[in-house]
């Protein structure tokens, strides 16, 4: 497991920054989209306090926060948990991120700078060498950053924002029902062919590829539910020379 979490938290406080309740947002939520924190994990108020050195009013605003993003689920009297979405949520939400990222995809087909295309290409690079390495929190990272570049630069504002959040949803749902022992949902092939529609500008061969991809990805699902311990100390925690 990195540390890359501890690391950065450790050097906030070190540094005398105050940990913020956007900040536990943002290190939960990158911890969900790269599959760290699976869904179902329990995340307790003293639990998350005591990882980040906060009071529990702080950690409530968090998750308040992370609860209206539908990245954690809250209940009254009840510990929150990451979100595990139901089977059939799970359809939709990929039939809905097809509908939308195709779309988007389509729309940017032709349309995008040399710059965005290099910036998009040296992901697709990164995502295939992350992949060979057996990196697989990196390979995730530079994934998500293929699909959340389109979501930034559609043309149409609210397909951006719907993408973005799908994107996270379909994080979730992947971790959660990602056939056991598949070690990667990498297709190696479909970022790549991506890349060369919108460089051609095919948006209907762009729409297509984004299809496939989104489909094959459903596909690699067993759809059945597990149960995880997960440390929470270890993936969040600030302690340091904690062991990974």
């Amino acid at each position: 497991m990195s540390t890359i979490w501890q690391d950065e938290v450790a050097a906030e406080t070190r540094a005398g920054g105050r940990i913020s309740d956007r900040f536990i947002v943002d290190k939960v939520r990158a911890a969900v989209l790269t599959q760290r924190l699976p869904p179902g994990t329990r995340l307790p108020e003293v639990a998350l306090g005591e990882i980040f050195g906060v009071s529990r009013s702080v950690v409530r605003k968090a998750l308040t926060r992370l609860a209206a993003d539908h990245v954690v689920s809250q209940q009254p009297n009840q510990v929150a948990r990451v979100r595990a979405p139901s089977i059939e949520e799970t359809r939709e939400t990929f039939a809905a991120r097809r509908l939308v990222e195709g779309e988007v995809a389509a729309l940017l087909a032709g349309r995008l700078d040399a710059e965005l295309l290099g910036e998009i290409a040296a992901r697709v690079d990164r995502e295939a060498e992350a992949h060979a390495r057996g990196d697989e929190a990196a390979r995730i990272e530079h994934s998500l950053a293929i699909h959340h570049l389109l979501a930034e630069h559609s043309p149409n504002r609210v397909l951006g924002a719907m993408l973005t959040d799908l994107i996270l949803r379909t994080s979730i749902v992947i971790a959660l029902y990602k056939r056991a022992g598949l070690a990667s949902c990498y297709l190696a092939e479909d970022h790549p062919a991506l890349l060369a529609h919108l460089r051609s500008g095919d948006g209907e061969a762009a729409r297509r590829c984004i299809h496939e991809h989104l489909q094959a990805l459903e596909g690699l699902l067993d759809l059945s539910t597990r149960e995880t311990r997960i440390d929470l100390m270890a993936i969040l925690g600030q302690r340091e020379g904690a062991i990974p």
